[in-house]
């Protein structure tokens, strides 16, 4: 399919594509799989991730494992691309993902969550510059954003490190199950 940007016309790809292994001196990304139900399982008890994230608070097996059939789904259809986040030797720091991923209108929402052990680490900050790098040199997105709850101090900061800037600050809005929250909207442009 073409899309015309202006006066350029551009490719837009129908999905994703092959999974990339992405990485830097310290850390890479993995595309998710089933193998990974164990680690992002423990992630889902963890109290910051419950709170700050769209997992549900009472997630188990089966929630997981249809969570990560999405991800990988997610490949082949275009609407997503998860990654988990591990050290050189494998060990498992974290999860990585486009969760909302547009690429007709050349945009996504990034969402990341970091393993209690990892934090403190510039694991998140990492893994963030990472995949948005990929996103636009490889998916040839214009926009990615990240949506952080105005309590959530740690990830703004990833978000600023990570060079996002505030664009606003959604009040009220509805995030999972019966909880609202002020979520602050950052974003990320190829031009910037």
């Amino acid at each position: 399919m073409l899309v015309r940007l202006g006066q350029e016309v551009q490719e837009v790809p129908r999905r994703v594509g092959a999974p990339p292994r992405l990485a830097d001196d310290t850390i890479r990304l993995e595309p998710l799989t089933q193998a990974d139900v164990p680690d992002m399982l423990a992630l889902t008890v963890d109290a910051d991730i419950i709170r700050f994230t769209r997992v549900p608070t009472d997630a188990d097996e089966p929630f997981v494992r249809d969570w990560i059939g999405r991800y990988e789904a997610g490949w082949e259809d275009g609407s997503r691309a998860g990654f988990t986040v591990r050290a050189g030797d494998g060990e498992f720091l974290g999860f990585a993902a486009l969760v909302d991923l547009d690429l007709e209108h050349h945009e996504a929402e990034l969402g990341y969550m970091v393993a209690p052990a990892a934090r403190g680490r510039g694991v998140a900050s990492r893994a963030v510059a990472l995949v948005t790098q990929w996103a636009f040199d490889e998916l040839g997105l214009l926009r990615v954003e990240l949506r952080i709850d105005v309590g959530n101090a740690p990830s703004e900061r990833v978000a600023e490190r990570a060079g996002y800037r505030l664009d606003g600050v959604l009040r009220n809005v509805y995030f999972k199950e019966d909880a609202r929250c002020d979520l602050g909207v950052w974003s990320r442009l190829s031009s910037d």
